[in-house]
C-alpha cells in the first residue's frame, strides 16, 4: 500500500504509459522506505535488509545515479548471480528504468528513489556490498557550484564505509576537471588505493604526468547519454578506489577523515 500511496503521488506528470509500467511493475522492483522531510530523504531509523530484499545472499552492486537504467539493467541482465541496487532522484528515470527491467524481466534489481549523499549513512549497513558506481554525476559546470557535486572527501569516506574490504569504487565522468577530482578524491582517502596511480596520464590535467586513470571498465556500456557528451566532443575519464583492509581489534581507528583534496 505504502509503495502505491508513494506512486500516486509522485507520477502526475509521468507519461500515461509509463504511469502504467510503474503501477503494473513497481512492487517488482521499487523499495519505498520510510521517509524524512520530503520524497528523496530517507528516516534516520530506516535501514535496508539487501538479502532479504533480493531473498538471497549474492554480491551487491549499488548504483548512484542511474538515469533512465540503461546501465544497470544491462548488468544485471549479463550476470544473473549478482544483486544490483540503483540510487536516483529523476522520478521519469526511475519509470524508465522499471520498463527497461521489465521487459528485459530481470529479477535482480531494486530502485530508491533517494538523495545518496543523505541516504547512504542511513541505509546502508557497514561492509555490505561489493561494488559502488557513480558514472556521469551532475558535472555541476559552474565554480560557484562546485562544492554541490557529489564526489568529495566525505562522500568516498561514506562509500568506503559500505564497501566490503576489496570492493570497488568504480567512477566515471566526461568532464575532465571532474574527473581530476574524482581522482584526487580517491588518492586523498586513506580507506582507499587508487590500482591505477601513475597510469595514463592526461596531458590537459594540471600535472599532465601524475595519471591515476584506469582503463574503460569492461561492464561499463556506452549509454545515450555517454554517446552526447562523444557528439560533443568529450572523452570520458574511469576512475577506480579499492577498499583497503580494514584494521585489526588490536589496529588503529578508522575514525578520521579522508584529506581534504580541494
Amino acid at each position: 500500500m505504502a509503495r502505491t500511496k508513494s506512486f500516486t503521488r509522485r507520477s502526475r506528470d509521468l507519461p500515461i504509459g509509463l504511469q502504467r509500467t510503474w503501477a503494473t511493475h513497481g512492487d517488482r522492483y521499487v523499495i519505498e522506505p520510510r521517509r524524512g522531510i520530503g520524497f528523496t530523504t530517507i528516516a534516520e531509523d530506516f535501514h535496508l535488509d539487501i538479502a532479504q530484499e533480493f531473498g538471497r545472499s549474492a554480491p551487491v552492486t549499488v548504483e548512484i545515479g542511474s538515469g533512465t537504467g540503461e546501465q544497470i539493467v544491462a548488468a544485471a541482465a549479463s550476470h544473473p548471480d549478482r544483486d544490483y541496487l540503483a540510487l536516483e532522484v529523476w522520478v521519469p528515470g526511475i519509470a524508465k528504468l522499471i520498463s527497461k527491467a521489465a521487459a528485459a524481466d530481470v529479477s535482480n534489481i531494486r530502485v530508491l528513489e533517494a538523495d545518496a549523499a543523505q541516504a547512504l549513512p542511513i541505509l546502508l549497513k557497514d561492509a555490505s556490498v561489493a561494488e559502488v558506481w557513480t558514472f556521469f554525476p551532475d558535472p555541476w559546470r559552474k565554480a560557484r557550484h562546485r562544492k554541490r557535486r557529489l564526489v568529495s572527501d566525505s562522500f568516498a569516506r561514506e562509500i568506503a564505509r559500505i564497501l566490503q574490504d576489496g570492493g570497488l569504487w568504480r567512477l566515471a565522468t566526461d568532464w575532465d576537471d571532474y574527473a581530476w577530482q574524482m581522482r584526487d578524491v580517491v588518492e586523498s582517502c586513506d580507506l582507499l588505493a587508487n590500482p591505477y596511480e601513475g597510469e595514463r596520464p592526461d596531458p590537459e590535467d594540471p600535472e599532465p604526468e601524475r595519471g591515476g586513470f584506469a582503463p574503460r571498465f569492461q561492464g561499463r556500456i556506452i549509454t545515450h547519454f555517454e554517446t552526447r557528451g562523444i557528439d560533443a566532443g568529450r572523452r570520458a575519464h574511469d576512475i577506480v578506489g579499492v577498499r583497503l583492509p580494514r584494521p585489526t581489534v588490536d589496529g588503529p581507528s578508522e575514525n578520521v577523515p579522508c584529506g581534504d583534496s580541494r
